[in-house]
């Protein structure tokens, strides 16, 4: 959709990005400690995600580890956010929560066919599952925050809940987190 959007208009919304200091990882759980590893067989930290993850390829979602989780973790949600996007706060890209903590996520996995007994929220575009990559051409370099909470129990959350309703049923169950970010931009 925003790659119909003016290269000119792009460039002009180039300074305005809602930044990395909105995302969940550094708003909502600035406090809770870092620890989980968290990495990508597609893409390293800081690195451009492949444009087979993004709008301008097959939108699907890009697989994703983990490890070193606390002993007492029951379940994992994960939180992909833009810190690039030209809007007051970072956009969602996907919601998941109750994941097993065993391995990661498979390439294609944040789909409404997802895990089992896992559970996906409304990305926004207030639709449930991976919302692609689709950065306004010439904006420049976007964020994507991949971020992996630990919990300490699972979630009783309804399956195509947004952010804040996420977040405030995180409240009091995350254990540790873990980051990694991957990049896009369309030139």
């Amino acid at each position: 959709m925003l790659e119909k959007m003016p290269r000119v208009l792009g460039e002009a919304l180039s300074g305005l990005k809602a930044g990395l200091e909105g995302t969940t990882y550094h708003e909502a759980f600035a406090d809770v400690a870092e620890g989980i590893t968290v990495t990508s067989p597609a893409f390293t930290d800081g690195s451009a995600l492949p444009a087979r993850f993004t709008a301008d390829g097959e939108g699907v979602s890009p697989p994703l580890a983990w490890g070193n989780l606390p002993p007492a973790t029951e379940a994992i949600a994960v939180i992909v956010e833009d810190a690039g996007s030209p809007t007051p706060r970072p956009l969602v890209h996907c919601l998941a929560w109750n994941l097993p903590t065993a391995g990661g996520l498979a390439e294609g996995a944040a789909s409404l066919e997802g895990h089992p007994g896992s559970t996906l929220g409304k990305n926004s575009f207030l639709k449930e599952g991976w919302l692609p990559p689709d950065p306004p051409t010439g904006h420049g370099d976007h964020a994507y925050l991949f971020q992996v909470y630990a919990l300490g129990r699972r979630l009783d959350l309804e399956a195509g809940s947004g952010r804040e309703a996420l977040v405030d049923a995180m409240r009091g169950a995350v254990l540790a987190k873990g980051s990694l970010t991957g990049t896009y931009a369309r030139r």
